[in-house]
């Protein structure tokens, strides 16, 4: 969705560059696009003293004397900035690639990263971007305000999670074939709460067994819901690694899913690799019963956490979820493709069916379709959403 030239003109844009023709190149590009507001600033010294008189999208370079683009993105952290990110540099696209990296581990809102010379398209398009939040500004002031256990504990047993479902369609035929389930807390006085928020708490103080329990249940229902309307989509739920010490969870996984009408190849667990299985012997007990009994096992988040080969090699996964990170915007960067390629062979050798999390554009698309990826997730098929409004999506997709 286009920016439109109204909005544009209501913002505060700064220009951070050394060179003074890049920071004219750059301004006038910004004002060819709508932009009125443009400061130009010559490093990052100077820049830090405009941000406190207000800034809502930074534009920096990388490569400067004094205080370079990366330190200054470390001193950007520490001012009430609440604006938005767009990375600049000539250096090579690794090293723009990480940049991007380092200033999301900051938490900044990073539109992007450009190479230069920047041109009307390339920064067009990155300033799309304010218009799909619908803001130029992040949230400041950090997570949620503690969740306590009882809190948590309270909010379980009242039936307070509620679960959004996010498609997986396949490539081939555009067809929906599976769902990721997604949990939410609709809190009675905070309102809706992210994952992000609560699950560490769940997992910290030994309520991650029932919070799955409650979720698992919810989606395999609204699954057995959809088989019965003659809607044949697989249902995924994310597993702790922490809940794989139950011995009883195979039955508790099969009784749910047959109670509902589903069997057991209707239900894929994601299993996240980003931590470590501490009791392996349990995990690989529990994991190939589950698919004894038909259950389908997804390795989540591929690529970014401990021991994914070792981890492949020893339990019998159905399918690879390739992190977003590998997916989006891959096709124009070499490194993201080559990891990307790399895992679509390595799971097809293996026999699994693959999975390209955070496709966000038909860039992205395209590219996963030539690499022959089975199915893709992310915002340009859609957001995570009730299942009321998935139906109404489903029965308004045209694949």
């Amino acid at each position: 969705m286009p920016l439109d030239p109204e909005t544009l003109a209501k913002l505060k844009f700064l220009v951070v560059d050394d060179e003074a023709f890049m920071r004219t190149l750059i301004s006038r590009v910004l004002k060819g696009l709508g932009a009125v507001q443009v400061t130009p600033c010559e490093d990052g010294r100077a820049a830090l003293d405009r941000v406190v008189t207000g800034a809502d999208v930074i534009l920096c370079d990388l490569n400067m004397p004094g205080m370079d683009g990366i330190e200054f993105l470390r001193h950007l952290t520490q001012t009430p900035f609440a604006g938005a990110v767009v990375l600049i540099s000539g250096e090579d696209q690794r090293v723009l690639s990480t940049a991007e990296s380092l200033a999301k581990a900051h938490d900044l809102n990073v539109l992007g990263a450009l190479s230069k010379p920047i041109t009307p398209a390339g920064l067009s398009t990155l300033l799309e971007k304010l218009a799909a939040a619908g803001s130029a500004t992040r949230r400041r002031g950090g997570p949620v305000d503690r969740i306590t256990e009882d809190d948590l504990r309270r909010g379980i047993e009242c039936d307070e999670l509620v679960v959004f479902f996010q498609p997986k369609v396949r490539v081939h035929d555009r067809k929906v074939v599976g769902v990721e389930s997604l949990v939410r807390w609709q809190h009675r006085e905070r309102g809706m709460i992210p994952p992000l928020a609560f699950i560490p708490v769940a997992e910290e103080m030994g309520l991650i067994d029932a919070l799955t329990d409650a979720v698992y249940a919810k989606a395999a229902r609204q699954g057995g819901r959809w088989l019965a309307d003659g809607q044949d989509i697989k249902v995924a739920v994310n597993v702790s690694v922490d809940s794989l010490n139950r011995f009883d969870l195979p039955e508790v996984i099969v009784g749910t899913a047959a109670a509902e009408g589903l069997d057991p190849s209707h239900i894929v667990l994601e299993v996240t690799e980003s931590r470590l299985m501490r009791d392996i012997r349990s995990s690989l007990e529990i994991l190939t019963r589950l698919r004894l009994k038909g259950v389908g096992l997804s390795i989540d988040d591929f690529g970014t956490g401990h021991s994914s080969l070792e981890q492949l090699k020893r339990i019998p996964f159905t399918e690879l979820k390739i992190d977003r990170a590998f997916v989006f915007g891959a096709a124009r960067d070499p490194a993201a493709r080559a990891i990307l390629d790399s895992s679509v062979n390595l799971a097809r050798n293996l026999s699994m069916s693959t999975v390209a999390e955070g496709v966000e554009t038909q860039e992205d698309w395209d590219l996963v379709e030539s690499l022959g990826v089975d199915m893709v997730q992310g915002y340009f098929i859609a957001k995570p959403m009730p299942a009321d409004q998935f139906d109404a999506w489903l029965s308004d997709w045209k694949g």
